[in-house]
């Protein structure tokens, strides 16, 4: 089946557009680009171009709720192949400024679900290399 269109961006509401490109700068690479005061756009390295819009009053989505507010969107970032990588990546977004949002059954889940510093959901997930 032919397109209609092609995908040009993952657009993400936020209160600090240039505050979460550089989080997501540093959690998947890439340099952030100021369109205007309220539109960053980041272009990840084999990944998607994401845009971030500042939205005044702004409400994150609580998680895990699909009866109201729910998370509409999440980001995969893939961590590594063993869970070494993976704890090694987790640090590094705490660092950031990210915060846990799911540390249960980690043994039997392959991802980890984290809140980004506007609040929205994403996770870095264990993809084992073949």
């Amino acid at each position: 089946m032919a397109a209609v269109a092609r995908l040009r961006s993952v657009v993400v509401d936020c209160p600090e557009p240039h505050e979460l490109a550089r989080f997501y700068a540093a959690v998947g690479g890439g340099v952030p680009r100021e369109e205007d005061a309220d539109w960053v756009v980041l272009e990840i390295p084999a990944g998607p171009r994401l845009a971030f819009q500042r939205v005044e009053g702004h409400t994150p989505p609580d998680w895990p709720r699909a009866d109201h507010g729910s998370q509409q969107f999440h980001l995969d970032f893939d961590a590594g192949g063993t869970w070494e990588e993976v704890d090694e990546a987790e640090q590094k977004v705490l660092a950031l400024g990210a915060r846990v949002l799911d540390r249960e059954d980690y043994e039997t889940k392959d991802f980890r679900v984290y809140a980004d510093p506007a609040g929205h959901p994403f996770c870095l997930c264990r993809i084992e290399q073949p």
